[in-house]
């Protein structure tokens, strides 16, 4: 937009008004002004260091322990059909291991969501932590 200053007749005025410019910047500086303070930590915390080099990949990995339901119904412990009772029993010995077993779950494309559900509360009600679910990757035709 331009104004006219009265002195030329009609003639646009062809300087930039800084003022909306310094008014942005006036309100930047006083948000990084009262920023700037809460950045710097107040307790010094000395952080352990990681050391990536050591990750053990070797014997003392656990395994997961995979857990398949078919539309049926039934629980197969590592391809063993197990009962319920038998499941439960299991679920709360691996979870008093350390380090606990994550527990990988497969369900058949037809089970019903009340068959998993009910394995995924039996492991939670025993104590699992960690409770994961195996899918096949969709494949675009």
């Amino acid at each position: 937009m331009a104004f006219s200053t009265g002195d030329d007749a009609g003639a646009p005025m062809s300087e930039i008004n800084v003022t909306p410019l310094v008014d942005v910047m006036l309100v930047l500086l006083i948000i990084f002004m009262i920023t700037a303070p809460l950045m710097s930590h107040k307790i010094k915390v000395e952080l352990p260091q990681a050391n990536l080099d050591t990750i053990e990949d070797g014997p003392n990995k656990v395994q997961p322990i995979t857990l398949a339901i078919t539309d049926a119904g039934q629980v197969y412990w590592n391809d063993q059909l197990v009962t319920p009772a038998v499941l439960e029993s299991q679920l709360a010995v691996e979870a008093q291991k350390t380090p606990q077993p994550a527990i990988n779950i497969r369900g058949d494309k037809t089970t019903k969501y009340r068959a998993v559900q009910d394995v995924v509360n039996t492991a939670q009600a025993q104590g699992i932590r960690k409770v994961g679910f195996v899918a096949t990757k969709e494949q675009n035709h």
